[in-house]
Protein backbone atom coordinates (compact mmCIF):
# COMPACT_ATOMS: atom_id res chain seq x y z
CA UNK A 1 0.00 0.00 0.00
CA UNK A 2 1.39 3.30 -1.13
CA UNK A 3 0.99 5.93 1.41
CA UNK A 4 1.58 9.90 0.63
CA UNK A 5 1.47 12.09 3.49
CA UNK A 6 2.06 15.96 2.38
CA UNK A 7 3.01 18.18 5.37
CA UNK A 8 3.90 21.19 4.82
CA UNK A 9 5.13 22.21 8.48
CA UNK A 10 6.81 25.22 7.23
CA UNK A 11 3.12 27.39 6.91
CA UNK A 12 1.27 26.38 9.88
CA UNK A 13 -1.34 28.47 8.88
CA UNK A 14 -1.80 27.97 5.49
CA UNK A 15 -1.64 24.19 6.02
CA UNK A 16 -4.04 22.02 3.79
CA UNK A 17 -3.60 17.79 4.23
CA UNK A 18 -4.32 14.89 2.36
CA UNK A 19 -3.40 11.19 2.14
CA UNK A 20 -2.86 8.28 -0.22
CA UNK A 21 -3.58 4.68 -0.62
CA UNK A 22 -3.64 4.31 -3.95
CA UNK A 23 -5.59 7.77 -4.34
CA UNK A 24 -6.17 10.84 -2.74
CA UNK A 25 -8.79 10.96 -0.05
CA UNK A 26 -11.27 13.86 -0.24
CA UNK A 27 -11.99 14.94 3.64
CA UNK A 28 -11.58 17.59 6.04
CA UNK A 29 -8.93 18.27 8.75
CA UNK A 30 -9.47 20.85 11.40
CA UNK A 31 -8.66 21.00 14.89
CA UNK A 32 -11.99 19.82 17.25
CA UNK A 33 -12.63 16.44 19.34
CA UNK A 34 -14.94 16.13 21.89
CA UNK A 35 -16.82 12.34 21.72
CA UNK A 36 -17.30 12.62 17.82
CA UNK A 37 -20.74 10.70 16.60
CA UNK A 38 -19.67 8.19 14.31
CA UNK A 39 -21.42 7.95 11.29
CA UNK A 40 -24.26 5.08 11.37
CA UNK A 41 -22.81 1.72 10.10
CA UNK A 42 -24.08 0.31 6.80
CA UNK A 43 -26.25 -2.67 6.71
CA UNK A 44 -25.75 -5.86 5.09
CA UNK A 45 -22.26 -6.79 4.17
CA UNK A 46 -20.14 -9.91 5.44
CA UNK A 47 -17.95 -9.58 8.46
CA UNK A 48 -14.18 -10.11 8.26
CA UNK A 49 -11.83 -11.94 10.92
CA UNK A 50 -8.68 -10.58 11.55
CA UNK A 51 -5.60 -12.64 10.74
CA UNK A 52 -4.05 -10.50 13.51
CA UNK A 53 -5.64 -8.96 16.62
CA UNK A 54 -6.18 -4.81 16.51
CA UNK A 55 -8.27 -3.73 19.67
CA UNK A 56 -11.66 -1.93 18.75
CA UNK A 57 -11.21 -2.81 15.13
CA UNK A 58 -14.07 -4.28 12.66
CA UNK A 59 -13.93 -5.25 9.47
CA UNK A 60 -17.15 -5.62 6.79
CA UNK A 61 -16.68 -6.47 3.01
CA UNK A 62 -19.61 -4.57 1.29
CA UNK A 63 -20.62 -4.49 -2.31
CA UNK A 64 -18.12 -5.46 -5.41
CA UNK A 65 -16.92 -1.89 -6.36
CA UNK A 66 -18.21 -0.78 -9.88
CA UNK A 67 -15.94 -0.30 -12.52
CA UNK A 68 -12.81 -1.34 -10.65
CA UNK A 69 -10.53 -4.27 -11.82
CA UNK A 70 -7.38 -6.19 -10.24
CA UNK A 71 -5.27 -8.82 -11.39
CA UNK A 72 -5.24 -9.84 -8.02
CA UNK A 73 -9.02 -10.70 -7.66
CA UNK A 74 -12.32 -9.15 -7.72
CA UNK A 75 -12.16 -5.72 -5.95
CA UNK A 76 -14.75 -4.18 -3.24
CA UNK A 77 -15.54 -1.80 -0.87
CA UNK A 78 -15.22 -2.52 2.55
CA UNK A 79 -16.31 -0.66 5.75
CA UNK A 80 -14.19 0.16 8.61
CA UNK A 81 -14.32 0.79 12.12
CA UNK A 82 -11.33 1.74 14.41
CA UNK A 83 -9.22 3.62 16.63
CA UNK A 84 -6.55 5.19 16.52
CA UNK A 85 -4.33 4.64 19.46
CA UNK A 86 -3.63 7.44 21.93
CA UNK A 87 0.09 6.39 22.26
CA UNK A 88 0.15 6.74 18.37
CA UNK A 89 -1.20 10.09 18.26
CA UNK A 90 1.57 11.25 20.85
CA UNK A 91 4.21 9.80 19.23
CA UNK A 92 3.21 11.51 16.19
CA UNK A 93 3.08 14.84 17.61
CA UNK A 94 6.23 14.69 18.94
CA UNK A 95 7.82 13.88 15.64
CA UNK A 96 6.19 16.94 14.09
CA UNK A 97 6.33 18.96 17.01
CA UNK A 98 10.67 18.34 16.64
CA UNK A 99 10.44 18.70 13.07
CA UNK A 100 8.26 22.10 13.57
CA UNK A 101 10.60 23.54 16.17
CA UNK A 102 13.79 23.23 13.22
CA UNK A 103 11.78 25.73 10.56
CA UNK A 104 9.59 27.50 12.88
CA UNK A 105 10.38 31.60 12.58
CA UNK A 106 7.30 33.39 13.86
CA UNK A 107 7.55 36.76 14.63
CA UNK A 108 7.52 37.98 17.89
CA UNK A 109 8.73 34.89 18.84
CA UNK A 110 12.26 33.05 19.04
CA UNK A 111 13.33 31.42 15.81
CA UNK A 112 12.47 27.40 16.43
CA UNK A 113 10.11 28.10 19.32
CA UNK A 114 6.71 27.15 18.30
CA UNK A 115 3.73 29.54 19.40
CA UNK A 116 0.84 28.70 21.41
CA UNK A 117 -1.39 29.01 18.63
CA UNK A 118 0.32 26.60 16.48
CA UNK A 119 -0.38 23.95 18.60
CA UNK A 120 -3.87 23.14 17.27
CA UNK A 121 -2.11 22.71 14.05
CA UNK A 122 0.57 20.00 15.59
CA UNK A 123 -2.22 18.10 16.54
CA UNK A 124 -4.32 18.21 13.95
CA UNK A 125 -1.31 17.03 12.05
CA UNK A 126 -0.11 14.33 14.78
CA UNK A 127 -4.02 12.99 14.45
CA UNK A 128 -3.96 12.93 10.72
CA UNK A 129 -0.66 10.71 10.93
CA UNK A 130 -2.50 8.02 13.14
CA UNK A 131 -5.39 8.23 11.00
CA UNK A 132 -3.43 6.91 8.05
CA UNK A 133 -1.10 4.46 9.95
CA UNK A 134 -4.21 2.60 11.76
CA UNK A 135 -6.11 1.99 8.21
CA UNK A 136 -2.80 1.35 6.86
CA UNK A 137 -2.34 -1.54 10.04
CA UNK A 138 -6.15 -2.48 9.24
CA UNK A 139 -5.47 -3.43 5.61
CA UNK A 140 -2.93 -5.61 6.67
CA UNK A 141 -4.67 -7.11 10.04
CA UNK A 142 -7.52 -8.23 7.41
CA UNK A 143 -5.77 -9.50 4.62
CA UNK A 144 -6.45 -7.27 2.16
CA UNK A 145 -4.51 -5.47 -0.72
CA UNK A 146 -4.78 -1.67 -1.33
CA UNK A 147 -5.25 -0.76 -5.27
CA UNK A 148 -2.58 1.13 -7.45
CA UNK A 149 -3.51 4.52 -8.87
CA UNK A 150 -6.76 6.17 -8.45
CA UNK A 151 -8.40 3.26 -7.81
CA UNK A 152 -7.58 2.92 -4.54
CA UNK A 153 -10.03 5.05 -2.86
CA UNK A 154 -10.30 5.40 1.27
CA UNK A 155 -12.75 8.02 2.79
CA UNK A 156 -13.10 8.99 5.88
CA UNK A 157 -16.43 9.09 7.22
CA UNK A 158 -16.81 11.37 10.19
CA UNK A 159 -15.91 15.17 10.35
CA UNK A 160 -12.31 15.11 10.77
CA UNK A 161 -12.24 18.63 11.95
CA UNK A 162 -14.62 17.57 15.25
CA UNK A 163 -11.38 15.26 15.91
CA UNK A 164 -9.10 17.86 17.31
CA UNK A 165 -10.67 20.66 18.39
CA UNK A 166 -10.13 20.74 22.23
CA UNK A 167 -8.46 17.20 22.35
CA UNK A 168 -6.81 15.83 25.40
CA UNK A 169 -3.39 13.92 25.08
CA UNK A 170 -4.05 10.30 25.96
CA UNK A 171 -7.09 9.83 24.14
CA UNK A 172 -7.89 7.63 21.91
CA UNK A 173 -10.29 8.49 18.73
CA UNK A 174 -12.44 6.30 16.98
CA UNK A 175 -13.39 6.58 13.67
CA UNK A 176 -15.03 4.73 10.73
CA UNK A 177 -13.93 4.92 6.82
CA UNK A 178 -14.62 3.18 3.44
CA UNK A 179 -11.81 1.80 1.33
CA UNK A 180 -11.76 -0.18 -2.14
CA UNK A 181 -9.12 -3.25 -1.44
CA UNK A 182 -8.91 -6.92 -2.62
CA UNK A 183 -8.08 -10.03 -0.35
CA UNK A 184 -4.05 -10.29 -1.07
CA UNK A 185 -3.41 -13.54 -2.72
CA UNK A 186 -0.52 -14.21 -1.31
CA UNK A 187 -1.99 -13.82 2.57
CA UNK A 188 -5.13 -16.00 1.68
CA UNK A 189 -5.01 -19.87 2.40
CA UNK A 190 -3.45 -22.24 0.70
CA UNK A 191 -6.01 -24.03 -1.87
CA UNK A 192 -7.29 -27.21 -0.79
CA UNK A 193 -6.60 -29.95 -3.26
CA UNK A 194 -7.96 -33.54 -3.38
CA UNK A 195 -6.20 -36.56 -3.85
CA UNK A 196 -7.80 -38.32 -6.54
CA UNK A 197 -5.37 -41.65 -6.67
CA UNK A 198 -7.64 -43.36 -4.15
CA UNK A 199 -10.72 -42.77 -6.13
CA UNK A 200 -9.50 -43.73 -9.65
CA UNK A 201 -8.17 -46.68 -8.03
CA UNK A 202 -11.28 -48.27 -6.19
CA UNK A 203 -12.97 -47.56 -9.43
CA UNK A 204 -10.34 -49.84 -11.18
CA UNK A 205 -10.97 -52.18 -8.71
CA UNK A 206 -15.07 -52.36 -9.24
CA UNK A 207 -14.79 -52.32 -13.20
CA UNK A 208 -12.25 -55.50 -12.52
CA UNK A 209 -15.08 -57.08 -10.53
CA UNK A 210 -17.47 -56.18 -13.03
Amino acid sequence: MKIVFLAALISFLTYTSSFVIGRQVRYNFVPSMAQVELVAEPEGGEELTASSTMEGTRMKKMEEAKGLKSDDGSVYKFWLKSVANADLIKEYKVTILKDAKKKANFPGFRKGQVPPYAMPQITSFAIQESLIKTVEQAVTAYSLKSLPGSDGQVEILEDVQEFTKGYKDGTPLEFTATLNCVFDPEKLPDAVTVDTSAVEENESDDEKAD
